[in-house]
């Protein structure tokens, strides 16, 4: 199922996000009560990181609340159909929703959606942001990320870049690159990741972006796969000899998945608000933080307000990004 259509979004500001966060941050003074049974819906499907991390979340919020944590995965459309479901939920904090901002940011300039992501979704806490990986296949003799490039402007379109689809992050990292560099690089869009990492291990293209994981990981330490690069705010604990864009001199072309936390946007200020201190508590908690950074997914933290500012600079940005290149949905 594709929640995507060809009409183009309205282009409205997100000054009603911003606006709505201020709202949840200026709760009251008093506790709000949590539900007895909280149901989390995962936009992604089970079994994969994001799931991981949500299931540990939520066992963890579980033990601090005293409540029922029952994750409940909804995946498709890149997130939107997660993101549908917590926009249509009953706004009693019951409901809360684990994704990538994406469907928030990127989707909504792609085509229409089920909800609007700018006043039916509010935004409770940051969690972790995942990296952007830049990795040679054995395709690529190039021993650095400046070597790449400069192979790329001694040959024109020879130089293969597989991302996971159309208007997905890498592709956005790749437009960014192509343009801040002058360069000719071929787009190569794949369905998913599975192919994807098969066909880089055999050397189907040169270069592939994709987010961390402890399978690409593995790849890396075997030698298969060369990281050349990772979009972050700073390099990996566990890659520490790889640069991030912002080093090579690529700082629009520094970007990651940011995941968080979200909500029905009529959910109580001071739900929100409570929500979001104990979302804190966990990303605290050095078992939490520990698994996080074992799957190379950074925690994050901080309030509402400082997360719907970040969503919120993201939509404008992805926009004229999105726009500048004609970008298309599948």
């Amino acid at each position: 199922m594709n929640f995507l259509a060809s009409s183009k979004p309205s282009h409205r500001t997100a000054t009603r996000l911003l606006a709505a966060a201020a709202l949840c941050a200026a709760s009251g003074a008093h506790a709000q009560a949590i539900p007895k049974t909280v149901r989390l819906i995962v936009a992604y499907p089970a079994g994969g990181v994001s799931d991981v991390v949500a299931r540990a979340l939520g066992d963890r919020l579980a033990a601090q609340l005293g409540v029922t944590v029952i994750v409940d995965n909804r995946a498709g459309a890149s997130g939107a159909i997660g993101m549908d479901a917590v926009a249509k939920a009953a706004p009693d904090g019951a409901t809360l929703g684990f994704s990538a901002i994406s469907p928030l940011v990127l989707s909504p300039h792609l085509g229409k959606l089920p909800f609007d992501p700018l006043k039916d979704i509010a935004p409770v806490a940051s969690v972790m942001y995942s990296p952007v990986l830049l990795i040679a296949t054995p395709a690529s003799k190039a021993k650095d990320f400046r070597a790449l490039i400069a192979d790329a402007k001694v040959q024109p379109g020879a130089l293969r870049w597989a991302t996971s689809g159309p208007a997905s992050l890498g592709h956005i990292v790749l437009e960014q690159l192509r343009s801040a560099a002058g360069v000719d690089i071929t787009h190569v869009p794949y369905k998913g990741g599975g192919q994807q990492l098969n066909d880089a291990i055999g050397g189907q293209f040169e270069i592939l972006s994709t987010n961390a994981s402890p399978t690409l990981t593995s790849h890396i330490q075997s030698g298969k796969l060369r990281p050349l690069a990772v979009g972050a705010p700073a390099r990996l604990e566990s890659l520490p000899q790889v640069p991030t864009l912002g080093e090579l001199g690529y700082s629009a072309a520094n970007i990651n998945s940011l995941f968080g936390v979200f909500a029905p946007a009529a959910t109580p200020p001071a739900l929100i608000a409570r929500y979001n201190a104990e979302i804190n508590k966990a990303l605290a908690s050095a078992e939490l933080r520990a698994r996080l950074m074992a799957t190379d997914n950074v925690p994050t933290g901080g309030t509402s307000a400082a997360f719907a500012k970040e969503i919120a600079s993201e939509f404008e940005s992805n926009g004229r990004i999105i726009k500048a290149a004609a970008i298309k949905a599948d």
